[in-house]
C-alpha cells in the first residue's frame, strides 16, 4: 500500500490553486475520460464505459484509503461513507484483504 500524504501546507497550496469550478479529482477524471474516448474513437467499451470507470477507480480508491487509515477498516469505511461489511466485500473483490 503506497498512499502518499502531502504536508498540510502543500495540500492547502494545491487546493487554493485549483479552479473554483472543478476539483483536482474531477479535472483528472475529465482529462482521463477525454483521452480514453479519443483513443478508442467510435469503438464501444465491451463492458460499458460507466462500469469500466467504476472498476478502474474503485480499486485504487480502496487501496489508498486503507493505506491512509493504516489498514483500519472501521475508519476507512467511515471515511468512504460505507458500511464496514460492504468495505470488506469490496476489499475481497479487489484482492485487498
Amino acid at each position: 500500500m503506497n498512499a502518499v500524504r502531502l504536508p498540510v501546507a502543500e495540500a492547502a497550496k494545491q487546493t487554493s490553486s485549483q479552479s473554483a469550478s472543478q476539483s483536482a479529482l474531477s479535472e483528472c477524471v475529465s482529462r482521463t475520460v477525454r483521452r480514453y474516448l479519443a483513443d478508442i474513437g467510435d469503438a464501444e467499451c465491451s463492458e460499458g464505459l460507466h462500469a469500466m470507470v467504476l472498476r478502474e477507480v474503485e480499486g485504487p480508491l480502496l487501496r489508498e484509503v486503507m493505506a491512509f487509515h493504516e489498514g483500519n477498516q472501521s475508519r476507512a469505511a467511515a471515511a468512504l461513507g460505507i458500511n464496514r461489511a460492504t468495505l470488506r466485500k469490496k476489499l475481497a473483490i479487489y484482492g485487498l484483504l
